[in-house]
């Protein structure tokens, strides 16, 4: 599948103001990030902490489990760092973390996007995902139409919002036009519905439980750890996105990274840690 690309309809990206816009900043700092990898140096990798199967931290034991935590560890073997240091990042800290280099890459369910590489270089895609809608069984929702009227939520600093306003336009579920909007963004009235971004993804799901929403948008990754008895997936995709690594712009970092991760995709690494992982 090809890459998620944020597209025009600037009167939607303006309306739904983008918490996920990205600095205009690149350089790096530390001398792992900007120096060649070499053994014995520990690798700091910027991960997700509450992904089960992809990044999730086991606050019992201290340690980190899922697929990127499995693809992280032996990128870095192959590049030569003696370990790797993992550093929780969530999607409002992840894209300042790095361009101040308090991780040296990211593998954190980051999707490679057009906007997104005007800041940062990606590894090529070693996961490809689509974000969901997700509802209450007992809302009785069964199709996206039956959400005309209603409040849709998605977690700011992510592209979801701006992919959701614009795949509603395009199918005619809306004009487009925001009517309204409060001052920190987190909530934007469309015509036929109402978008509200949240903090964090646990929010997201409290408000879909006490009905403060009425359908929670993210990842199809993340979603599953969300997912219960009492919850379903519309048969709708709002986008799909690939998973990259993200490194600073220019990195020393960039080209031995995307070498690993491709290395990984050729000899079958990346789809027997899928597998593993499914």
């Amino acid at each position: 599948m090809g890459k998620v690309r944020t597209r025009g309809a600037a009167l939607l990206l303006v309306a739904v103001a983008l918490a996920c816009a990205l600095a205009g900043l690149a350089g790096c700092s530390g001398e792992n990030a900007k120096g060649s990898p070499a053994s014995g140096k520990a690798l700091r990798v910027g991960v997700r902490s509450d992904v089960v199967g992809f990044g999730y931290l086991n606050e019992g034991t201290g340690k980190y489990y899922g697929l990127e935590i499995d693809i992280a560890e032996e990128m870095a073997a192959r590049m030569g760092y003696g370990s790797v240091e993992f550093v929780t990042v969530t999607p409002d800290t992840r894209k300042d973390m790095l361009v101040n280099g308090e991780v040296d890459c990211m593998v954190a369910c980051y999707s490679i996007a057009e906007s997104r590489e005007k800041n940062f270089d990606f590894s090529p895609s070693y996961y490809t995902d689509a974000s969901i809608v997700m509802v209450e069984k007992s809302s009785l929702v069964s199709s996206i139409d039956d959400l005309k009227g209603l409040t849709f939520g998605t977690m700011a600093g992510t592209n979801t919002a701006p992919q959701l306003a614009l795949k509603l336009t395009e199918s005619g579920f809306t004009s487009g036009e925001a009517l309204e909007q409060t001052e920190d963004h987190s909530m934007t009235r469309f015509d036929n519905f109402r978008l509200v971004q949240m903090a964090s993804y646990q929010d997201l799901s409290r408000a879909l439980e006490e009905g403060s929403i009425d359908a929670a948008c993210m990842d199809g990754a993340i979603a599953h750890t969300y997912l219960n008895a009492d919850r379903s997936m519309l048969d709708y995709v709002i986008d799909t996105q690939e998973y990259g690594v993200a490194t600073q712009k220019g990195s020393a970092l960039s080209k031995p990274v995307s070498d690993a991760i491709q290395g990984m995709l050729d000899d079958g690494t990346v789809a027997a840690l899928t597998d593993k992982w499914n």
